[in-house]
This record gives structure tokens, sequence and C-alpha cells, in this order.
């Protein structure tokens, strides 16, 4: 009881005689840092050993009563407050599924005590609610691995005091290889990298980026040319970090990366041919030809996959009208550049017929209040929002009850059937037009997720009033998501990655990059084809995926091209091209490019999607897959989609033997159309003797086109 004593006249010298100890300021915090409420303990869905609290301490009014009036109280003891079954558990003086949390005589031990001794105050919620949390040092720059930073952290108050609780948040790393931190915040890097030390205390949420660079001398910084803001922002950090940038690509490698990257095709022999032989400087022939594919109807075939992707254009849920509808107002969308508000805000606002309004469509794969607001908040502000619908999200921010404010904006939404086949008509409903809390099944008022003061939601156009408030200028996130997204199509990943998951727990790899591309985004009035020339035309995109010595371990900054393999429609319209046969296919135009399919039952259950076509499902980037496989590799080998192209009558190998083409013209133009660039010296050598060893040249020629589309040259877009 001494150190008991001791510890009751330190905490009034350092607080204040009169000061009391109450739940919501000192017990619920020691709760969620010696994981009482995580998800593993009592934090579960339906807690341990019946007995439950909420997830990370996220409601605590529910804990309180849990501890204070569950089992008639029998869980604290007001005669002797030691012999409490919330002390003796946790304690270990009785047996405790969850291990000694809170030793007998420790500062934790001691506060739970002296809180019940002096009657299990819940405390005033509002004083005692965390305003803010600052961390110092806001940012950590370790020279070398093995380097170690103290945190520290003090939560502000509503009330205007300040307390320092460095021993009681809860720190984690998002990447612990390189740079991990311990219970009591001290921050140790292991490898050269990058991090996030995520901080968290009582709903407040601070990231603290840590970088970790290694002893290599000899690294002095080169300047190079900077064709627009993109290089500077991506040259200030590779400065900063001492990794030097690859050279630029080579024309073929540019044109074939820009070619597949814009319109979703190789470059032909004869435009390969043609751009090799222009000698206009180099900057300026790249920036001309960027224009000239953008101006290409293959170009609004590209981008209208990825639309489609993402608003789950299919017509196993929309009708094959319906499908065709959605389908060609996307198209029209993207071929008359529509700012990307507007098309946001077609989307949400859409009513009437599915047919003659198709993006009414985009409620037909929602059909759900939360439904539709998690698709809204994931496509349009990069948000996953489901993780708050049981409660305050563990990550993030948001809470439960912004989870169901944001989900009201959409209870008026009503669908019922049209006059045609699976017609269907959108509706502003009067009847039903509510959700309901789960908690307490309170009907809640719509309302914002952030800002949003100028623009105030009527019942009667809450749609109208939430498109205003999701495409304004203001909304921080709206053009940062996109910008973002866009990005990852030209890079492979994201500024911040995955690009539907921005919370401050996964930051940005820079976000001064970021916030200017989305500045110059919001300043061009959401002008998407701006925004992919301006991406485009920047030296970092043009950057070779060779690597040197500086740069070979640099994954997150841009300082080479990250080879990337192509899409399913890609690879297959490449193979088509490559070997000059294009097969029918059943339920489209014939001669149809794979790009221009409509949905994901064209050809469906072949070669497409063994290459991770999309279902859609969803509208998750995710759903689209990019990987490797032994099953597509055996494909790619002995495939009926390779040997039939390969080997078609009137093919590219056909049309050269009937040509009368020599063994160097052969195997030039097979390079050219295979991996767009011509042999190299060694190569031309290797493939001349194949050629002359004798036997059936088609056969050969055959061969050799047959490796290089199972080369890595062909496969990726590097």
């Amino acid at each position: 009881m001494k150190s008991t004593a001791l510890f009751l006249l330190l905490s009034a010298a350092a607080w204040g005689a009169t000061a009391k100890v109450t739940f919501v300021k000192d017990v619920e915090p020691i709760l969620d840092k010696v994981g009482c409420t995580s998800g593993t303990c009592h934090g579960a869905a339906k807690g341990k050993n019946g007995f439950k609290l909420s997830l990370r301490g996220y409601d605590p009014e529910f804990d309180y009563r849990a501890l204070v009036y569950d089992l008639a109280g029998r869980r604290f003891n007001r005669v002797d407050p030691a012999r409490s079954l919330m002390l003796l558990k946790p304690s270990m003086t009785l047996p405790h599924g969850g291990g000694l949390r809170l030793p007998v005589g420790s500062p934790y031990y001691n506060t739970v005590l002296e809180w019940i001794s002096e009657g299990v105050e819940y405390g005033d919620p509002v004083s005692a609610q965390v305003a803010q949390l600052e961390v110092q040092p806001p940012e950590i720059l370790m020279q070398k691995p093995g380097g170690k930073q103290q945190l520290r952290v003090t939560a502000h108050y509503a009330d205007g005091s300040t307390r320092d609780v460095t021993r009681d948040a809860i720190y984690s790393s998002n990447t612990p290889t390189i740079a991990d931190v311990n219970d009591s915040g001290l921050v140790s890097s292991l490898r050269k990298g990058e991090a996030a030390m995520l901080v968290r205390y009582e709903g407040k949420l601070a990231v603290i980026n840590v970088t970790a660079l290694t002893e290599q001398p000899g690294f002095t910084w080169t300047r190079v040319p900077e064709y627009n803001y993109i290089d500077q922002f991506i040259d200030a950090k590779l400065q900063r970090v001492k990794i030097l940038p690859s050279e630029l690509t080579t024309d073929a490698e540019f044109l074939r990366r820009a070619s597949l990257d814009l319109i979703g095709l190789p470059p032909t022999v004869e435009e390969l041919r043609a751009f090799l032989a222009d000698k206009t400087e180099t900057r300026l022939k790249r920036s001309r030809m960027i224009d000239k594919l953008m101006a290409r109807p293959e170009f609004v075939d590209h981008w209208t996959v990825k639309w489609g992707d993402l608003l789950q254009v299919n017509r196993s849920r929309l009708g094959d009208k319906g499908m065709w509808a959605f389908r060609e107002w996307i198209r029209e969308s993207v071929a008359s550049n529509k700012p990307y508000d507007r098309m946001v805000r077609e989307l949400i606002t859409a009513r009437g017929s599915t047919f003659q309004n198709p993006p009414a469509n985009f409620f037909r794969f929602t059909r759900d209040p939360k439904v539709e607001m998690e698709t809204t908040t994931q496509l349009f502000l990069g948000v996953r929002m489901s993780c708050a619908q049981c409660h305050d999200h563990p990550f993030e921010k948001w809470t439960q009850n912004q989870y169901y404010q944001l989900s009201a904006f959409f209870a008026g939404v009503g669908i019922k059937e049209g006059a045609d086949s699976n017609e269907e008509i959108i509706y502003d409903k009067r009847e039903g037009a509510e959700v309901k809390h789960p908690k307490d099944g309170h009907i809640v008022k719509a309302k914002f997720l952030f800002g949003g003061e100028k623009i105030q939601p009527h019942e009667q156009d809450l749609r109208d009033a939430l498109a205003d408030w999701l495409t304004s200028p203001d909304n921080e996130l709206f053009g940062k998501s996109m910008a973002n997204r866009l990005w990852s199509y030209f890079f492979g990943r994201g500024i911040i990655e995955p690009v539907d998951d921005i919370r401050a727990s996964n930051p940005p790899s820079n976000p001064q990059l970021l916030d200017a591309l989305t500045r110059d985004f919001v300043g061009h009035e959401f002008d998407i084809r701006h925004m992919i020339r301006t991406i485009a035309n920047s030296r970092t995109y043009q950057l070779s995926f060779r690597t040197n010595s500086w740069n070979a371990d640099d994954e997150i900054n841009f300082s080479h091209a990250s080879p990337r393999r192509l899409t399913a429609e890609e690879l297959y319209d490449a193979i088509s091209l490559a070997t000059g046969t294009r097969p029918q296919v059943r339920g489209v135009p014939k001669n149809f490019l794979a790009e221009q399919f409509p949905d994901s039952n064209v050809e469906k259950g072949g070669f497409l999607d063994l290459f991770g076509r999309p279902e859609r499902q969803t509208s998750c980037e995710c759903e689209r897959r990019s990987d490797v496989s032994l099953v597509q590799a055996l494909n790619m080998v002995n495939g009926a989609t390779i040997a039939d192209a390969v080997a078609g009558e009137s093919g590219r190998v056909a049309k050269l033997m009937l040509s009368g083409a020599t063994d160097r013209q052969i195997i030039e133009e097979l390079y050219l159309a295979a991996l767009s660039r011509p042999p190299e010296p060694r190569e031309l050598d290797l493939a001349q003797t194949y050629l002359a060893r004798g036997g059936n040249r088609a056969e050969r020629a055959q061969d050799l086109l047959w490796a290089l589309l199972n080369s890595n040259a062909f496969l990726f877009n590097r």
C-alpha cells in the first residue's frame, strides 16, 4: 500500500490535489493501451468469455456501462477496491485468459485502483475529448540503419489542457521491416527505405514519416532536365533520399510504353519505323506522338475499358440493353473529354430510365444506401468506409455516426421496374427514405463527411447537395483521389497505394507531388486529358526500366520505370497485331479488338479471364489482376490462342514467306512486330543461324515468333 500512497501523492502534485481519476480521460486509454479493447480480446465482435468492450475504445460510454453495471456491478468492489474483478483478472491474481495486463503496483494498476476508490466517476466527455494529437519530431531522417529516435506525444484537450501521453499512446509501423516502433514510442531503423509510424490515442491519429538511408559513399546529385513540375518534385525527393534516376528510355521503348498506356495497343511496324526515322529533337518528337496517340479512336476504347471496370458495366447485372447504353455513355464522356466533376455529378444525381438516362445504371449495382455510399466514397474519394459500419474506423478518423450520416444521402433512392424488359427506373421515394443507426434505432440526418459548410442539404434534393459537396474544388479528396488514380495507370502504383485506400495511416510517398497534381487537376477544371498529357510528357514517365547502383532497390520514388505485365486485353490484342491474325469472336462485330469488348461476358472463361480480366463485380482496382502464374505460362507455351495465331494461314509469317522476304527481313519484321524494336546484333546472328538450318523455313520462322511472344520483353510494358 506504500507504493499506492506514493503514486497518489505524486498524482496530486502533478495534476492538482482536487483532480479526480475519471473513466473517459484516464481509464479508457489504459484499456486501449494494454489491449483489452483489441479485436483479439474483449473488443472482438462477440467479446471474450462473456465480457465485451467496444473495439479500440471507440464507444467509452458502452465500455463504462460494461465495467460498472454489467453483471449487477460485480466487476468492481466499492468496499475493497483491490478485490475488484477488473483488477484481479488482468493482474493475474485470478486466472485470466488474456494473460498479465496490469501488474500489481504498476502505474496503470494504481490508476484503475484509484478510480475505483474514488467512486468510478465517468467524467466530462466534452472536456476530456482529445482535440489534437501532437507528435515530436514531426518527421524523422536517419542517415544509416540502426538509428533510434524517441517520439514524444502530447494530447491537446477540448478544454485547453494538455497531457504528455507518450507512455499511453499506441504505436505501429506500416513497414516494420524498414523501421519499427516499440510500445514506448522508440523508433528504430532496420534498413534503407521509408516507413510511416502511426500514433493513435483516444480516437486521434498522427503519422510520422521515417526515411532511413545507407552509408553508401560517393553520392553526388547530378542535375538532369526537368520537363515539367512533376520532375521538380520527383527530383527533390530523390536528391533528399540519395537516389539517382535512370536514364531516358530509347525511342523504341518510349513508343511501345506510351502506345500501350494511352491506347492499349503496341505500335505497328510502320508506325515504329516512321518514329525511329524522325530526327526531330527527342522531347518535341515524343510530345507530338503523345498528342497523336490521344487523338486516336483507340484512346477512347482504352479508357472506356478502365471506366467500365470501375462502374461495373456488365450485362449480367444490367442486361444487354442497359449494358450497351451505359457503355456508350462512358464512351461519349471519354470522347468528348467531359470534365470529371460533371461526369461524377451525372452519376450521383441520375434519375429516370436506365435506358434513356444511362448513368442511372450506377444505382443498379449498388441498390442499397450503405452500398451506394461505400461505392461512392471508394470510387470518388479514395476512402474505404466499410470498416466504420459497425464501429469507428480503426485506422482513420471516420466514425460510425459519419458512416450512417453519409449513407442517409442515398436513403431516398428508389428503384422500380420500367416498361421494357430489364429496364429500371431510378426515382426519389418519399416513404421509407431514411437510415437508422444500429446502436439506438434513431433516424440519422444526412451530413457531409467533412467541410461543406457552404452547402445546405435539403430532404428534397439530398443527392444534388451531395454532388455539390463531392465535386467541389474545395473537397480535398475528390481531385486528389483521381489524380492519384491516373498516376497509377502510368506507373503501376499510386503515390498513395492502394489508390482507393487514402487514410492517415497510408501516407503518400511524395505528398508535395500529389498536392501539385491535385492543384493542377482542379485548376484545369478536372480535365482528365490534361492530366494524362502532363504525366506522359514528364521525364519521370519516360525513364528507363534499367536501374543503376543508386536506385536498384527503389520501389516507391519513381526513379525508374517498373515493368508491368500487359493487361488481359492488351496482351490479347498485342498477340493479334504481332501475328497479323484477328480471330472472330462471337457476340461482337467482326474484327473487334479486345479493348472494344463491351463487358466481361465476351469470351467468358477463356484467355482474357485467365490473364486477369475483372468480372466487374466490384469497383475496386484490385479486381483486375496482373499476377503471373504457372497456368498462364503453360497457356502461352502450349495454348491454342498463341498456336493458332502464330500459324495462321493469313498471318504475318505466312505473308512474309509468300512475299519472298530474306531471313534478315523476316527477323527484323518479327522483332518490330512483337517487341517494338529492331533485333540487337547478337539476336540477329542467332536468329539467322536458326533459320538457315534447313527444313521447313516457315515453321522455323513461326518458332522464332513464338519465342518472342513468350519473352518478358513482349509480356511486360517496360
